[in-house]
């Protein structure tokens, strides 16, 4: 599966943005697709992932303020950033997790920008 990733930019401490990743195959078929980032010198970290039944689940630092949402129709997943903070600035990655036979696999969008000036 590809993912196509978007909507990063540069906003101001406090503003918005909200990224959208649309897949290649239907997301019926995801069992999980979500958002990781990674900032410099940092590991890449889970931000927001939503599974095939629609639960969701957040990184403690975001909680409140993301929120992630799939629309089947569109084979697309966003995540809309409120309350954005310097300490979100990072690369944002679109994540698709799907169960192959007996492996669970792990597919990557190209990153998207996401900067936030304090």
């Amino acid at each position: 599966v590809q993912l196509q990733a978007s909507g990063g930019g540069l906003v101001q401490a406090g503003g918005s943005l909200r990224l959208s990743c649309v897949a290649s195959r239907s997301t019926f078929s995801i069992n999980a697709i979500g958002w990781y980032r990674q900032a410099p010198g940092k590991q890449r970290e889970l931000v927001a992932v939503i599974s095939s039944g629609g639960s969701t689940n957040y990184a403690d630092s975001v909680k409140g303020r993301f929120t992630i949402s799939r629309d089947n129709a569109k084979n697309s997943v966003y995540l809309q950033m409120n309350s954005l903070k310097p300490e979100d600035t990072a690369v944002y990655y679109c994540n698709a997790a799907i169960a192959e036979g007996w492996k669970m696999n792990n597919y990557w969008g190209q990153g998207t920008q996401v900067t936030v000036s304090s």
